[in-house]
């Protein structure tokens, strides 16, 4: 009787099963990093733009309040009106309604002394 040599044809097919599992494992691990690594960096990505964002929309709104509290200081700032001819008591209403804007924060130094100069006609 005559002796084979070598694994046989099943010992072949589990070893080729053997080595297709291991390499189709080893591909799908390689595959899930690489995809990992992928959304990571898209979520970096994300997150810079989304702060970017955030930046610009806190300085635009800024500027509108910029804008808005110019606006209100132009609009506090009260139009002199010709002194009616007993015009003390008016007069007199007038420098302390600017006084009390001034003390409020709404009008400045300069824009006080302006007001007032214009209130007494000097």
């Amino acid at each position: 009787m005559v002796r084979r040599r070598g694994p046989g044809l099943l010992g072949t097919m589990a070893r080729t099963a053997v080595i297709a599992g291991t390499a189709t494992a080893t591909a799908n691990a390689v595959s899930n990093k690489q995809a990992s690594k992928a959304a990571a960096k898209q979520q970096q990505a994300a997150a810079a733009a989304a702060k970017e964002q955030a930046i610009t929309d806190v300085e635009q709104l800024k500027a509108q309040m910029e804008a808005l509290q110019a606006q209100q200081a132009q609009a506090a700032i009260p139009a002199a009106a010709p002194a009616p001819p007993g015009g003390a008591p008016d007069l007199l209403a007038q420098l302390q309604q600017l006084a009390q804007l001034k003390e409020a924060g709404a009008l400045t130094d300069a824009e006080f002394q302006a007001a007032k100069a214009k209130l007494l006609g000097t």
